[in-house]
């Protein structure tokens, strides 16, 4: 899969694979970016990319960021194929946990994309699923 992509700031890496296994790509922050105790600050991640029609990114943050104090405020972020324009650049929206302020610096990894394929669905609306009822929400126990 080809995808076209524009940097910011070309000093910084592309996205890249840090493994031969990994299956998302690590994104770099943009730029320094200081986040008080207890607020959400966003990151930019110095790319614009046209995710391929029938595709769709999903933008999550690196398993290391908890360790800075910084969760993601959406959980995920979905990049739509649409969400291409040359000012579009991609962010990061975070929060920081802590009581102290958190420094992004500039050029770190913060994020990663994985770019999985989709489908579309059409709503079949029924009066009743026909299925048996499980119980609710952790129906399924414990263990």
């Amino acid at each position: 899969m080809r995808i076209r992509i524009k940097r910011v700031d070309k000093s910084i890496p592309l996205p890249e694979y840090q493994t031969p296994g990994a299956t998302s790509m690590d994104l770099y922050a943009g730029k320094n970016v200081e986040v008080l105790p207890d607020k959400t600050a966003y990151i930019p991640l110095n790319v614009v990319m046209k995710i391929p029609d029938g595709y769709v990114g999903i933008l999550a943050v690196r398993s290391s960021t908890h360790k800075m104090g910084l969760m993601p405020v959406n959980g995920i972020g979905i990049i739509d194929p649409d969400y291409c324009g040359d000012e579009d650049e991609w962010m990061l929206a975070v929060w920081n946990f802590t009581k102290k302020k958190v420094k992004v610096e500039k050029g770190i990894r913060i994020a990663q994309i994985l770019i999985l394929p989709r489908e579309k669905a059409d709503w079949v609306e029924v009066e009743t699923m026909g299925e048996r009822n499980r119980g609710g929400f952790g129906s399924t126990g414990r263990k």
